[in-house]
């Protein structure tokens, strides 16, 4: 195979760009800003999608759909929201095409199908679903509504990179509407909770869960949740939103609900979103120099079967074993590719398996058939072992839940070694240029002091994390009082 990876070490953003393409999850495409997800990136976001989907629907959540377009003037009606996505909005003005006069073979704007309002693409639906929430809701009977949808947005970036920044991507979005703060608060943190469940459990990327700064909240929004993650690189990535947006949308869209005390009250309401940025977390957080690795609950072939043989007669010896050992680990659940092609030999198999990340690997040859034997091969650790046949379903469904346990593990360690208390501006700045990672540093609580520090460091505040220890100190920057530390990083 022809698809040596850059090396982390060596350059971490290439490493990481060469590995989204060469394991087939992504492509660039002719649109600028924008990807193409490959069949075996679109099947890792199937199961992230299925399993959130799932987790959605057991928390009282049912799925709709909104277009794709929002007229302007709904758009300005909840001014931050508008003012906080005006830069990266991209906006329809007309609706037909026609031949150029002067070049029969080309095409141009008709500039008489001018369209009488213009139309933003969607880069956040709050604006058209609270639009039409006002007709579904009229009394305390239509509370709580539980809304999420599986879309595209559009957001116009001008400097991209797969999965984790582009023009285009793919999310979920809730939108619920309750009768209470209380109610719309405690929607607000389950829904933190349940992203923080799937990231840990299913990505297995360990996460800081917290509140962002004022300058750093959702546009709209009177609180943002967030989770946070760390990337091999010590780099932080945002993995999931949710928002609490108060009483903000219902009074812009005039949003109201008769209470069982018959008084007319705005409604509260809540967003929150993941997206195909999670994609880049699971790159960045497991793989290696030898490709991807991806945690087995998510892998959509979490096995893979490669024969070793002579000829038609040594062919047809493995396949019956070897389609054997596949139906006893599919009646466990276990999703497995056998891999008889006879158009590459097993050495570039299993170089092409490694690069895309299936999490273990069995080589059965006409040798292991007489032995009773396998080689069995786990990504994460790159470690071989001979194993009897027998039992063979019991040992991988074992070592595929091993393999999810050391994924999250070895992420934690990281993520703990790489998280530094510092006391003066000093050695945080030091900290930041030797070793990143998440800094956790006492501050003053002004937009100034963050912006200062941001100005000067490229480091924002992540969050202030949630259960945070109390504690008193003085801000590393201003050296005003401080009751307790937040989470610094540099950021993707």
């Amino acid at each position: 195979m022809s698809k040596e990876l850059t090396t982390r070490a060596e350059d971490y953003s290439k490493w990481y760009n060469d590995l989204v393409v060469k394991a087939d999850l992504a492509d660039h495409s002719a649109v600028r800003g924008c990807m193409v997800i490959k069949p075996h990136g679109y099947a890792i976001w199937e199961n992230i999608q299925q399993t959130l989907d799932k987790m959605f629907k057991d928390t009282g959540h049912v799925n709709a759909y909104f277009p794709l377009f929002i007229p302007k003037s709904l758009f300005e009606a909840e001014e931050k929201n508008a003012e906080g996505f005006a830069k990266e909005c991209a906006v329809v003005t007309h609706y037909r095409l026609k031949t150029n006069p002067n070049d029969k073979t080309k095409l141009i704007v008709d500039p008489e199908a001018k369209l009488e309002e213009e139309l933003i693409v969607r880069p956040t639906s709050e604006a058209i679903i609270w639009n039409t929430y006002k007709g579904w809701i009229q009394s305390y009977r239509d509370l709580p509504l539980l809304i999420n949808q599986w879309a595209n947005v559009v957001r116009w970036e001008m400097r991209t990179r797969l999965f984790l920044r582009t023009a285009e991507f793919l999310w979920q979005e809730g939108h619920t509407a309750h009768a209470t703060k209380e109610e719309a608060i405690i929607e607000t943190k389950q829904m933190l909770d349940v992203y923080a469940d799937f990231v840990e459990n299913w990505m297995a990327v360990p996460v800081v869960k917290g509140v962002k700064t004022a300058n750093e909240r959702f546009a709209g929004a009177d609180d943002t949740y967030c989770i946070e993650a760390l990337m091999q690189d010590g780099k932080a990535l945002q993995a999931g939103t949710s928002h609490f947006l108060g009483q903000n949308f219902a009074k812009a869209f005039d949003v109201k609900f008769v209470t069982k005390e018959n008084k007319q009250e705005f409604v509260w309401a809540t967003s929150w979103g993941v997206s195909t940025r999670l994609m880049g977390a699971l790159i960045m957080s497991h793989s290696d120099d030898n490709g991807l690795v991806i945690p087995p609950k998510l892998a959509p072939n979490q096995v893979v079967i490669i024969p070793i043989y002579k000829g038609d007669e040594g062919l047809a010896k493995v396949n019956e074993v070897a389609l054997q050992i596949k139906s006893k680990l599919n009646a466990k659940g276990i999703s497995v590719k056998y891999d008889n092609r006879d158009t590459q030999r097993p050495g570039w198999k299993f170089a092409e398996y490694e690069l895309k990340g299936v999490p273990v690997r069995i080589a059965i040859g006409e040798r292991d058939l007489a032995n009773g034997t396998v080689e069995v091969a786990r990504r994460d650790t790159l470690s071989k072992e001979t194993v009897s046949i027998d039992g063979i379903d019991s040992l991988i469904e074992k070592l595929l839940v091993d393999i999810q346990t050391n994924l999250l593990e070895r992420a934690k360690q990281r993520t703990q070694n790489l998280t530094t208390k510092v006391n003066s501006y000093e050695e945080f700045k030091k900290v930041l240029d030797e070793k990143t990672g998440f800094v956790l540093a006492h501050w003053d609580g002004s937009s100034e002091t963050e912006e200062k520090i941001k100005e000067e460091t490229k480091a924002t505040i992540r969050c202030i994390p949630l259960n945070n220890e109390q504690e008193v100190g003085v801000c590393i920057y201003s050296g005003k009082p401080s009751t307790q530390r937040v989470l610094f990083a540099r950021a993707y």
